[in-house]
């Protein structure tokens, strides 16, 4: 069976991004010294998941940040693809979970966005959250689950904060609610 975990930075106010999808608003908390656990959970995980903006942003990096891992973007748009292990689905986020166990992948990453976010947790296919709530109120943007997200109840399995004001939140889904 595999997991979907979303491991994802939100404001305060939670938005991941500006209304125009940026995320420079994080820089003030990128250090050398403290990854807030991103490689030990990079390290964790056997793929990702992407949505369309998500992934151009991605490309947008310069060198691309997942090679290694294969990933998938979710679209109803046609991409070409322009790294080697990204694959381009349309597929419902239950086909894709289905699809991903096939391949024998057991911990997945969904990126973001939070459209796609909202449309896994609306079906019931997130099964871990990773949370860092960054010391920042936005005031708008685009929100950690996007439009539409049902009520869930999640279990706080940890709580860490960090120097620069980061805490970050690990949540399972509630199995028992």
């Amino acid at each position: 069976m595999v997991e979907i975990i979303y491991y994802v930075a939100t404001s305060v106010d939670g938005y991941i991004a500006t209304p125009e999808g940026g995320v420079e608003w994080l820089s003030p908390f990128e250090s050398k010294d403290e990854d807030y656990g991103y490689a030990e959970f990079y390290a964790s995980v056997d793929g990702l998941l992407l949505g369309r903006r998500t992934y151009e942003q991605a490309l947008g990096f310069g060198e691309w940040p997942y090679a290694g891992k294969p990933c998938w973007v979710c679209s109803k748009q046609q991409l070409q693809p322009t790294q080697l292990q990204v694959n381009v689905t349309d597929k419902a986020p239950g086909a894709i979970v289905t699809e991903l166990a096939q391949l024998g992948l057991r911990r997945v990453w969904l990126v973001g966005g939070g459209e796609l976010a909202g449309a896994f947790q609306r079906q019931g296919l997130l099964d871990e959250y990773i949370i860092s709530v960054i010391p920042v109120v936005l005031g708008a943007g685009i929100s950690l689950f996007g439009p539409s997200s049902s009520m869930l109840s999640l279990k706080l399995t940890s709580c860490q904060s960090f120097p620069r004001g980061v805490v970050q939140l690990h949540y399972r889904r509630d199995a028992s609610a």
